[in-house]
């Protein structure tokens, strides 16, 4: 039988904010072909997580461009321009987790890999950010998913009990490192499935 639900850590990107660099380089390759190439081999998520991580848009930036000189334009438009990567809010999640901020027994949290550089916009544009009792920044830690510290991080800041934490996440590789430290998980797949798992297995 599941421990009743008294906290809920949200994920950001995929969950809440429709994040994708392909909204930026659709723009600038002319192909899908050219694109795909440049992000599975030249400005990776292997990369990008090295910013999320906490080192320094500008040291990533360069670190690239040395490397593929060729690319420099279009490189630094990855940060430059990383607004354009952001397709806007995820209505019908937003719309869930507004009604479980109405919920008294409940405590919502964010848990999210990313630069503690650009977080800053998104928390600015968004008023959902306002509904969280705490969001702990993967960059500003200078730790990420999916290492168990990280949850363990938010856990013993908030004096949470894992067995009593929900936590939501679209990678399926966050999921497993959630569960090694003890905490009830969902994998996100769409705002539909969310709902009904969030009704039907914890009552919520």
């Amino acid at each position: 039988m599941k421990e009743k639900i008294t906290a809920i850590i949200f994920d950001l990107g995929g969950v809440l904010i429709d994040w994708n660099p392909r909204y930026l380089y659709r723009k600038i390759f002319d192909s899908e072909e050219k694109m795909e190439y440049f992000l599975s081999s030249v400005c990776t998520s292997e990369w990008n997580e090295e910013q999320d991580g906490g080192r320094s848009l500008a040291d990533g930036t360069a670190l690239l461009v040395k490397e593929f000189p060729d690319y420099e334009k279009e490189i630094r438009a990855y940060y430059d321009r990383w607004e354009e990567m952001i397709g806007g809010v995820i209505d019908k999640s937003v719309a869930i987790l507004h009604d479980l901020k109405q919920k008294d027994h409940l405590s919502l949290y964010a848990l999210t890999n990313w630069s503690d550089e650009t977080i800053p916009i998104a928390m600015k544009k968004y008023v959902f950010f306002q509904w969280f009792d705490g969001v702990v920044v993967s960059g500003k830690e200078k730790m990420r998913k999916p290492f168990p510290e990280f949850y363990q991080l938010i856990l013993g800041r908030y004096h949470l009990s894992p067995a009593n934490t929900l936590f939501i996440d679209d990678n399926l590789r966050n999921i497993h490192g959630a569960e090694t430290v003890g905490l009830q998980t969902i994998h996100f797949m769409s705002p539909e499935q969310l709902q009904h798992d969030l009704h039907y297995n914890y009552h919520l």
